[in-house]
C-alpha cells in the first residue's frame, strides 16, 4: 500500500477545483492506500494573513474536508503547525537547498511579481517546506495540479541529493499521483489561468445556489463565433472545460454543435454549468454547515490526526538526524 499526502492552504475556502480535481478521488483512494490529508497554515503564513482569520481559516477548510468525504478514522487528516517534526525538518533540508534553485522556480518569480512590497524568505524556501511535507511521510505518491509539478520535482531533488550526501536510501522520491489521468487544470471564471483562491475567480462549496449562480452568469466570454467551427477562445474555452467536467456528454455535444453552429447563446450555456456545479455542490454544501459547528468533533479529529501524524514524521526525523551525525550525549 502506497504512501499518499496532499495538502491545502486555509487562506479562505476550498474552491470546486479542489474538489473537482482531487477531493472527490481522494474520498475513494483513501480506502485503498495510506493517505495523509492536512492543511498547510505554515504555508499560508507566506502571505502575512490577519491573526483575526487564521484560526476560522483552518476551521473552514477542516470543515470543508469532512464535508467533501475525507474519512479521519481511515485517514490522517491534520494541521501542518500541530506536527513540530515537520518544522524541524525543514530547517535541516534547508541546508541543503541552493539559492539559485530556489530564485529560479515559476512560483517564486510570480509572487514576487505579485507581492513586491512581500518577498520573504518563506516565499524563496516555500519548495523545501513543501518537500520536508512530502517526506516526512516519506511519501510515495503526490496528487498535484500542474502548477505545482516543479516543487514536486525539487522534493524528488532533495531526496535524491540527501541520499547521495550520506550515502543512505531514507528518502523515496516521490511521483505525481493523477488517478490514472493527465494533471487536470481546473479553470477560472475570468478568462484565463486557474481557478483560485488568491485569483478571485473561484467557486466555493461554501457558495449557496444563488452565489453559484451569480458568479458563472457573470463569467468572461467574447463576442461569439464568427463563422462556422470557429477556434474557441480562451475565456469560452475555459467554460466548456468546467462543463465537460460536471455535464454530461450529450450536453456538452449540444452546446458545442450550438458553438460550431454560430447559433449558441452564452447566457444559455452559463445557466447550463450553473445548474450542474450546483448539483454536485449541494449536497457537500449542507454538511459543512453541519459540521463547522460541532467544535468538539473538530477538536477530536485534529487531535486524532496529529497523533498519527507525529508519529510518523517522529521515526522520519530520527533517522534523518542519525544519518547527519545528531547524537545524544
Amino acid at each position: 500500500m502506497e504512501i499518499v499526502l496532499s495538502g491545502i492552504r486555509p487562506t479562505g475556502h476550498l474552491h470546486i477545483g479542489n474538489y473537482l480535481g482531487a477531493l472527490r478521488n481522494f474520498t475513494k483512494m483513501q480506502y485503498e492506500h495510506r493517505c495523509y490529508f492536512f492543511i498547510a497554515d505554515l504555508h499560508s503564513l507566506t502571505t502575512h494573513p490577519k491573526s483575526a482569520d487564521f484560526h476560522d481559516n483552518v476551521r473552514n477548510v477542516l470543515a470543508e474536508y469532512l464535508a467533501a468525504g475525507l474519512n479521519p478514522d481511515i485517514a490522517t487528516i491534520y494541521i501542518q503547525s500541530d506536527v513540530p517534526e515537520i518544522s524541524e525538518l525543514y530547517v535541516l533540508l534547508n541546508m541543503l537547498a541552493y539559492q539559485g534553485e530556489l530564485e529560479r522556480t515559476a512560483s517564486f518569480k510570480e509572487k514576487v511579481r505579485k507581492q513586491a512590497d512581500n518577498v520573504n524568505a518563506g516565499l524563496l524556501t516555500y519548495p523545501v517546506l513543501m518537500a520536508s511535507d512530502i517526506l516526512a511521510h516519506r511519501a510515495h505518491k503526490v496528487p498535484v495540479g500542474k502548477d505545482q509539478e516543479q516543487h514536486l520535482e525539487m522534493t524528488r531533488t532533495f531526496a535524491r541529493r540527501f541520499n547521495n550526501l550520506y550515502g543512505v536510501e531514507v528518502f523515496p522520491e516521490p511521483a505525481a499521483f493523477n488517478f490514472g489521468n493527465e494533471l487536470i487544470k481546473i479553470p477560472g471564471l475570468d478568462g484565463s489561468g486557474k481557478m483560485g483562491k488568491s485569483e478571485g475567480n473561484g467557486i466555493f462549496l461554501i457558495d449557496d445556489e444563488k452565489t453559484v449562480t451569480k458568479k458563472v452568469m457573470r463569467a468572461v466570454t467574447d463576442s461569439g463565433p464568427t463563422h462556422p467551427h470557429s477556434e474557441l477562445s480562451e475565456p469560452v474555452r475555459n467554460i466548456f472545460t468546467l462543463l465537460e467536467i460536471v455535464s454530461s456528454p450529450d450536453v456538452v455535444a449540444h452546446f458545442r454543435t450550438l458553438y460550431d453552429h454560430c447559433t449558441i447563446r452564452y447566457g444559455d450555456l452559463k445557466k447550463q454549468l450553473a445548474a450542474d456545479l450546483w448539483k454536485i455542490i449541494a449536497p457537500v454544501h449542507t454538511r459543512i454547515a453541519e459540521i463547522k459547528s460541532d467544535r468538539d468533533y473538530l477538536r477530536k479529529v485534529t487531535l486524532q490526526g496529529a497523533a498519527k501524524a507525529r508519529e510518523s514524521a517522529h521515526a522520519t526525523l530520527k533517522e534523518v538526524k542519525k544519518t547527519m551525525g545528531f547524537r545524544a550525549f
